[in-house]
């Protein structure tokens, strides 16, 4: 340790730790810009300036190294001359707009220009003016405010693994922008907003609408992955107006998940909350025709058509699907209360359709670390997994990773776009004969006598073994969904036990893991309870097994359902459809007979378990809007009206205490059960449709934020194939071709891209073009539009 004294305070710190850190660390406020505890060191805007005793002039505490005896004035003469010169450098050409700037309140420089600021200044000089950047519909820009710190340039460099702002020019023309205009594409390109110390950078959705000491902050957590993102929501309202409305969204630190950044999906969601497809009133369809209705007469109703189908058809005909954003409450009390009444077919799988392996799951899907793990890993495999957009802070750690030397490999039917380099990649339809491969190198079974590794999967298979237990292998959105994506968990790990790898699933869903540890699925009851008489899995609810009545919660089938055709035919087909829903969609209308409004995250309260085990929970922000109710005040009440025994909670803390030893402690991360008995050689043949759920098309929230959908990254309604199957099929681009799967089709033009493995076929789900179409993963045919010559 290195001992010495910041204004007569004696402080002990690591060697190599600056003045700056060692004053925070006591805190001792030095003034700064530049700095940022999460970025490199710039030392540019030289605001740190502090008096070290023998030394000639001050120097900038953010890029000093303390020394042993060091002795630090940050409050002397010397420093404050210092502080504020460079506050009336930084002021020269700063244009004096803070009653009309949306950072007043909370700007840095505002505060510190109050204490470091002079009342006159010697330049007398005309202030430069700056052209202002079109970033894009999330950030505003309002350059002539910027003072040069480039925290924005380094979070791009340094965190978010692209370089879209730089510095250009010299002197008073410095100016921070893009190096060739375009729209910023980074999926956390936001963040930078939080990082600006002035009001060059802007929340663009939330300009001229707020000030900061108007608005209410509230602890709360993202909805839209698996990590559970930690952050705050600002509204406005007085204690006597509990409808609060949220302005914005801003990051709440936590180093255990998300540091001190949140992506954008995370940050502008909360828009579709102002949609006119929020559904406020409870609905009853009669005669075709919708119909306002009060709850006491809707949930009567509702139970006795169940208890009539229960009688007369078994409770078997009864079918649960849970949306895993839903909180541990509420998918505690649906599997509770279906099971009172004997059904066990409840589940949240709905992106899946191997189901053969269920019963050798872990107690949770879970990445088998901590996250601040996952930067001292030295080699990841990804299978399956877009990583950037299915879960981009996860991303930013792997990132973290790769630049503190560790190597990422992956199996995928795409070359996505990373923000680091792939050290080695199979790009494949087959995913299960690439891991096959990797196999063989490193198992004698004979299962894998007559394979032959590739070059790539020899690489792969080499640098896992050689890295041992500072390894992993994840499992992507792409694999979970797969045909045979028993095989895969399988060969994973099968691969992991050979190389003392650690294997990890990234599911959707904020709370996939608390749907698990809950049991809602159909073989599990709570806290991994077998269940004797298994029920149906979401798959076969919705396509083989269909039942007479459907409970569903929190999701819309044709557009989160992987077999989105089968699922709004069968659908259509049953005598009680029964959605309980923020939203409404016009497919929804169609197929349901009862629409029950439940309180989105910034109404509910309850619990969430993220990928890595932690347990979080989050209250209510305003008062539910309109009529709408907490979703496991529903289950309650049709528990009561059907005469159900258990069910007599008078708040949500009973629920909580009932569950809380299903949590507390948490089973341990497990590794992959495997077997080699089945896994086969065979190649597969014919087209595979590859159908991602796009990054702002993901769940009902982000579908209908209006910030999200204005993004470049949105326009691709199109049907992507590679060149070699172009040429096979006389395709150009721009020719409209037509996709069939499932007795449905689609027709839409043609791009070629050759970042796709030749067998796939990219048509991403959740778009108004692929509404209701076919199912993801699955076998697809083309067929080319001939033109019609008038």
């Amino acid at each position: 340790m290195v001992d010495l004294e910041i204004d007569n305070k004696p402080v002990s710190v690591e060697p190599g730790a600056t003045i700056i850190e060692a004053a925070d660390q006591i805190g001792v406020y030095i003034p700064r810009f530049c700095y940022h505890k999460k970025l490199s060191i710039a030392a540019n805007c030289r605001m740190c300036l502090v008096e070290v005793e023998k030394t000639g002039k001050a120097l900038p505490a953010c890029a000093t190294p303390v020394t042993q005896g060091m002795k630090v004035h940050t409050i002397s003469q010397k420093a404050i001359d210092a502080q504020k010169a460079v506050m009336e450098f930084l002021l020269i050409n700063h244009p004096l707009d803070c009653p009309i700037c949306d950072q007043g309140g909370e700007c840095e420089l505002q505060d510190l220009s109050m204490g470091f600021g002079s009342s006159h200044s010697h330049y007398n000089q005309p202030k430069r003016s700056v052209f202002n950047d079109d970033l894009g519909p999330l950030i505003a820009t309002e350059m002539t405010r910027c003072i040069q710190c480039t925290r924005c340039v380094r979070f791009g460099d340094e965190i978010a693994g692209m370089r879209e702002l730089g510095v250009t020019y010299r002197g008073e023309s410095e100016q921070i922008t893009t190096y060739v205009k375009h729209m910023m594409q980074s999926e956390v390109s936001a963040n930078i907003i939080d990082l600006c110390p002035v009001g060059a950078l802007l929340n663009k959705p939330a300009q001229f609408s707020l000030r900061a000491w108007e608005v209410k902050e509230h602890p709360s957590i993202a909805v839209h992955d698996c990590l559970g993102t930690n952050i705050f929501f600002h509204s406005r309202g007085e204690e006597f107006t509990p409808q609060r409305q949220i302005l914005r969204v801003v990051p709440r630190e936590n180093s255990d998940i998300n540091e001190t950044w949140i992506s954008d999906r995370d940050r502008f969601s909360y828009w579709s909350l102002k949609h006119p497809d929020r559904l406020l009133k409870p609905q009853i369809k009669r005669n075709g025709q919708w119909h306002e209705i009060d709850w006491e007469p809707l949930l009567m109703e509702i139970a006795h058509r169940t208890q009539v189908i229960c009688h007369e058809q078994g409770a078997d005909q009864v079918a649960g699907l849970v949306s895993p954003n839903s909180t541990l409450e509420e998918c505690y009390l649906f599997q509770k209360w279906m099971r009172a009444f004997g059904s066990n077919n409840i589940d949240h799988r709905f992106r899946q359709q191997d189901f053969s392996d269920q019963g050798l799951a872990p107690a949770y899907p879970n990445i088998g670390m901590a996250l601040p793990e996952i930067e001292s890993l030295q080699t990841v495999l990804l299978v399956g997994s877009h990583i950037r957009y299915e879960q981009p802070l996860l991303g930013l750690r792997l990132y973290q990773a790769f630049q503190d030397g560790a190597q990422v490999m992956a199996i995928n039917p795409m070359d996505y776009h990373f923000t680091f380099p792939l050290s080695q990649k199979i790009i494949t339809a087959d995913l299960i004969h690439g891991l096959t491969e990797i196999a063989a190198v490193l198992s004698s079974a004979p299962a894998f006598k007559e394979i032959t590794p590739s070059p790539q999967a020899q690489a792969i298979a080499s640098r896992l073994q050689e890295t041992g237990s500072k390894s992993a292998i994840w499992i992507g959105e792409y694999a979970l969904g797969h045909p045979e994506a028993a095989k895969i968990r399988a060969l994973v790990g099968l691969i992991c036990q050979a190389a003392q790898a650690r294997a990890g699933i990234l599911p959707d869903g904020v709370n996939t893991p608390g749907a698990w540890l809950m049991g809602a699925v159909p073989h599990r009851g709570p806290g991994r309870a077998p269940i004797s008489n298994p029920g149906a899995n979401a798959l076969s609810l919705l396509t083989d097994q269909r039942k007479r009545a459907y409970f569903l919660l929190g999701l819309e089938p044709e557009l989160d359902c992987l077999a989105s055709a089968a699922a709004v035919a069968g659908l259509q087909k049953a005598d009680l459809v029964v959605c309980l829903t923020s939203f409404v969609t016009p497919e929804m209308k169609e197929y349901a007979h009862y629409l029950l409004p439940i309180t989105p995250i910034t109404e509910n309260i309850g619990t969430f378990v993220n990928i890595s085990g932690l347990v979080q929970q989050f209250l209510p922000i305003s008062v539910p809007l309109g009529d709408s109710k907490q979703a496991w005040k529903i289950f309650r009440v049709l528990a009561n009206l059907m005469n159900l025994e258990g069910f007599e909670y008078e708040n949500i803390h009973e629920v909580q205490a009932e569950l809380q030893k299903y949590i507390d402690p948490l089973p341990g991360y497990e590794p992959f059960a495997h077997s080699i008995a089945n896994v086969s050689p065979k190649r597969h043949s014919g087209l595979t449709r590859l159908a991602p759920w796009l990054m702002y098309r993901s769940d009902p929230m982000v579908r209908r934020s209006l910030p999200l959908q204005q993004t470049m990254s949105q326009h691709l309604t199109h049907i992507a194939i590679h060149s070699s199957l172009a040429k096979e099929l006389n395709l150009q681009p721009g020719d409209r071709v037509t996709a069939r799967q499932e007795n449905s089709e689609v027709t839409l033009p043609v791009h070629i891209n050759d970042r796709l493995a030749p067998e796939m076929v990219f048509i991403p789900s959740a778009l108004a073009e692929t509404i209701g179409f076919g199912r993801a993963f699955a076998p697809v045919t083309l067929h080319k539009e001939e033109a019609i010559h008038g």
